[in-house]
């Protein structure tokens, strides 16, 4: 199920909602339906040129910079 994110054209509060199915958004401080959908900073970030992850530093996984097993992920 995808999370949106929303302005609201009423009272400009910006929150995010899961939707289900065909369930039509609201804002949750003043309940209008007035809404302008944003884009997500996770979409735009994995095409952004934002770090993927595996590689991101000396072991690939957290960055530690004393390399593989050096932190508390391994």
């Amino acid at each position: 199920m995808p999370i949106f994110e929303y302005v609201c054209r009423e009272c400009n509060h910006r929150f995010e909602q899961l939707i289900q199915g065909s369930a039509e958004a609201a804002c949750p401080r003043c309940k209008a339906t007035k809404l302008e959908k944003q884009f997500s900073a996770f979409g735009v970030g994995a095409t952004g040129g934002w770090p993927t992850s595996g590689g991101g530093g000396a072991c690939g996984s957290c960055g530690d910079p004393r390399g593989p097993g050096s932190c508390s992920m391994n």
